[in-house]
């Protein structure tokens, strides 16, 4: 499916990028550090090495089951402290309040959560309706279909899918729905491959839809625009931010804050007041990095994910 980290952190495999994510974080043995997307832990194994008895690394994630993996195989370090939270609310972290050093998220959804039918990400395996990434909060995908106006669905379906018979589809879930609720990921991507048809290519018609409806559910890019102002405010100066995306929409967001902390906006001659000198804050390393032939030899699927780089700029008061 688009957008996600499979086989990134498979048993045995390195996750998506991890020397570029190495790289681009620089850290430091006594610095700080912010895993916001842990997963199963591959980059945040790679940063725990490279720390001294003085780093620390804060570990973040909406899954349960991710985090009790991060504490089961963390909890005894000294170095490093978990919590269950969105990277949204890092700065809402006490942890946080001294400043950071390093900042990652790594999007999409991760290898354990397709792999489990129960959670409802893929439809693979017939499973229930789910897709959040934290089972206990929120509105599940089900109950989202099975309340949401047409209009609601065909939006979401067109807006963060690209799909381009979202209204026909969203029609369908209508007319599904008025008989018997939709319930199970396989009955689902049933009725949008009866739709949408089966094309020459190797992509399951109702791949963009599962990501639309997945990305709806667990506010996944409004979760994205707050974590980066949320990392810029924790960062210290020299700090580094990491981001990997794995579609245009992820990229796009993460592309345009860079260039707005780091570019002064273009001047506009009808302006009858000059603007702000314009102090950059951040400091773009590099653009847009991707993986290399090697890796994409050994995981295919890293051909989507675009990593950039910024850094914390001193701002002039």
């Amino acid at each position: 499916m688009a957008g996600t980290r499979a086989e990134a952190q498979a048993p045995g495999h390195r996750p998506v990028m991890w020397t570029q994510v190495m790289d681009g974080l620089q850290v430091r043995k006594d610095g700080r550090y912010l895993d916001g997307t842990f997963g199963r832990g591959g980059h945040a194994r790679g940063v725990l090495e490279r720390l001294g008895p003085a780093g620390r690394l804060l570990l973040m994630d909406k899954d349960p089951e991710a985090i009790a993996v991060a504490a089961g195989e963390f909890g005894g370090d000294p170095r490093v402290v978990v919590r269950q939270a969105s990277f949204a609310t890092l700065a809402d972290w006490d942890e946080t309040a001294a400043g950071l050093d390093g900042v990652l998220f790594d999007l999409g959804v991760s290898s354990p959560q397709l792999d489990v039918a129960a959670r409802g990400f893929s439809f693979r395996n017939d499973g229930p309706l789910d897709m959040r990434m934290d089972p206990g909060s929120g509105e599940s995908a089900a109950a989202w279909l099975a309340r949401a106006p047409e209009h609601e669905i065909a939006e979401v379906l067109w807006v963060f899918g690209e799909e381009r018979m979202s209204r026909r589809i969203a029609r369908a879930i209508v007319d599904r729905r008025a008989q018997a609720p939709i319930q199970g990921t396989a009955e689902l991507a049933d009725l949008i491959a009866g739709v949408v048809g089966r094309g020459p290519d190797k992509i399951h018609p109702a791949t963009r839809s599962f990501q639309a409806i997945r990305i709806s559910v667990n506010r996944e890019l409004s979760d994205l625009e707050r974590g980066l102002e949320a990392a810029y405010e924790r960062l210290v100066v020299g700090g580094r931010l990491v981001v990997i995306s794995f579609h245009s929409l992820e990229d796009r967001i993460v592309k345009q804050f860079i260039a707005a902390k780091a570019k002064a906006p273009p001047g506009n001659r009808r302006m009858p007041v000059a603007p702000e000198a314009f102090h950059p804050g951040l400091r773009d390393v590099g653009g847009a990095h991707h993986a290399t032939s090697e890796e994409l030899s050994g995981n295919p699927r890293a051909r989507s994910a675009v990593m950039r780089v910024a850094e914390k700029l001193a701002v002039a008061a």
